[in-house]
């Protein structure tokens, strides 16, 4: 009898290439050439590129000054990478290699990048690297342009790709604070994160839709955007817009911080965007109100769309979650979002999806309260469960913002953070989906029974 040789889920391979291409950073973080002075430890070499492959930006060392350029261009490298996704690169050197791909590759590269598989894999895959040098090399010119003397083209494209990859590294130790008031530089940053943030499908969709718009082409030939670009659009423009006031209200009116007003309103706006898995603030974080603070750990969670550079349970999530509510709260029985209702399988999964996302900041947070202050009573770590938790939704929303807490982490807590990162970089879905792959389907219905609830 011939037996089956064991088969590898197509979900498996992005989880192999990430870890790979974190193992190869790491080690290469850890020659001489690569930093400034001193050796840096095991663990920090593993904790910067983890962070950097799965663009979260979280640092426990300096980037601009541990590092050397060679160095800086190791971590620019790595987030370059954790921005297209490991699994897109593969795909499309297979593609380029071969001219033709399995189906069981555009089935998981589908199923990751686009909320369609069914899409020409080679044709999507060219555009996505293409627009993805067009936008990063534009972002560079416009920043080296606005900040004439302040910082050189090395600096201008690592802090482009780190924008648009939604990485959150910077060569500034006060990341982008010196430039809080800039309206110009503010406006590159924002337009880059936005753009890395709303998916890849989203983006080549829109700039086909706008193209369709120029004054010379046909009325008629006019493309519409489609039900998920509109959903993934209207949610990020809400989610910016109903940030930026909230936290205008909560730092700036509720709190007054004796800037500006026009200050004021560029730094709320800013770190609306940014805190939605970006990882750039033009504030202090650990002087931001704890209201502020709360908001923004909701902002991490929720994050950018599918098939971006952004992390999070994603736009859509939320976007489908309110529905369900409505629902519930109006008696229909679908979930309707415009003019279309949400599948079943949708829900499900968005339900899903959130519970899971729940579950792992609780046990995350209980775990680092455990490495971080087990035997610290309540009076003497005041505050601690709040950075803990922010450092924990920042982690797994992959945002990066930190109140101060990630430096003096634990080696325990830095491990337990790293697991966050790369979880939150892939989706907590796709392990549970791996997982589910293996197990044998049940073939029996068991009785089912009513249960008072609430």
């Amino acid at each position: 009898m011939i037996k089956n040789k064991p088969s590898i889920h197509p979900l498996l391979f992005p989880i192999l290439f990430f870890g790979i291409a974190i193992f190869c950073g790491a080690l290469l973080l850890l020659l001489d050439g690569l930093v400034t002075g001193e050796r840096i430890s095991i663990i920090n070499a593993f904790f910067t590129a983890t962070s950097a492959t799965c663009v979260t930006g979280l640092a426990v060392v300096d980037t601009g000054t541990a590092f050397s350029r060679f160095g800086q261009g190791v971590i620019l490298f790595l987030i370059q990478i954790g921005g297209l996704g490991v699994m897109t690169l593969a795909s499309l050197g297979l593609y380029l290699v071969r001219q033709r791909v399995s189906l069981t590759d555009r089935l998981a590269v589908g199923q990751n990048l686009l909320h369609d598989p069914g899409f020409s894999l080679g044709r999507f895959l060219i555009s996505i690297v293409l627009l993805t040098l067009l936008v990063e090399a534009l972002g560079a010119r416009l920043l080296y342009a606005a900040l004439p003397g302040e910082i050189s083209q090395f600096s201008a494209v690592f802090h482009s790709v780190s924008a648009f990859c939604n990485a959150g590294f910077s060569l500034n130790a006060d990341s982008l604070v010196r430039w809080q008031g800039m309206w110009g530089v503010n406006f590159v940053f924002m337009a880059l994160i936005i753009v890395g943030g709303i998916g890849f499908s989203v983006l080549v969709e829109g700039v086909q839709w706008l193209w369709s718009r120029m004054p010379w082409k046909i009325k008629r030939n006019r493309l519409r955007l489609s039900w998920y670009s509109r959903v993934v659009l209207t949610t990020s423009v809400a989610l910016i817009f109903g940030g930026a006031l909230v936290l205008f209200f909560t730092e700036h009116v509720a709190f007054s911080r004796n800037m500006p007003f026009g200050s004021a309103v560029l730094t709320s706006l800013f770190q609306s965007v940014t805190c939605r898995t970006a990882g750039f603030n033009s504030v202090e974080i650990n002087q931001m109100t704890n209201v502020s603070l709360l908001f923004m750990m909701f902002l991490m969670l929720v994050g950018g769309a599918p098939g971006s550079t952004a992390g999070g349970v994603k736009v859509t999530t939320l976007r489908v979650m309110v529905a369900f509510y409505r629902a519930h709260l109006l008696g229909r029985k679908q979930a309707v979002i415009g003019n279309i209702a949400a599948s079943r399988e949708t829900v499900n999964r968005a339900l899903a999806l959130t519970l899971y996302t729940l579950l792992l900041v609780v046990m995350a947070v209980l775990l680092l309260h455990i490495t971080e202050g087990g035997d610290i009573p309540h009076e003497g770590s005041r505050g601690l469960l709040l950075e803990i938790g922010f450092e924990v939704t920042s982690a797994l929303g992959t945002a990066g913002l930190s109140t101060g807490l990630t430096s003096s982490l634990s080696t325990a807590g830095k491990c337990i953070i790293m697991i966050l990162m790369f979880i939150g970089r892939l989706g907590p879905l796709i392990f549970l989906a791996v997982v589910q792959e293996y197990n044998t389907e049940e073939l029996i219905a068991r009785p089912e029974g009513d249960l008072l609830i609430g």
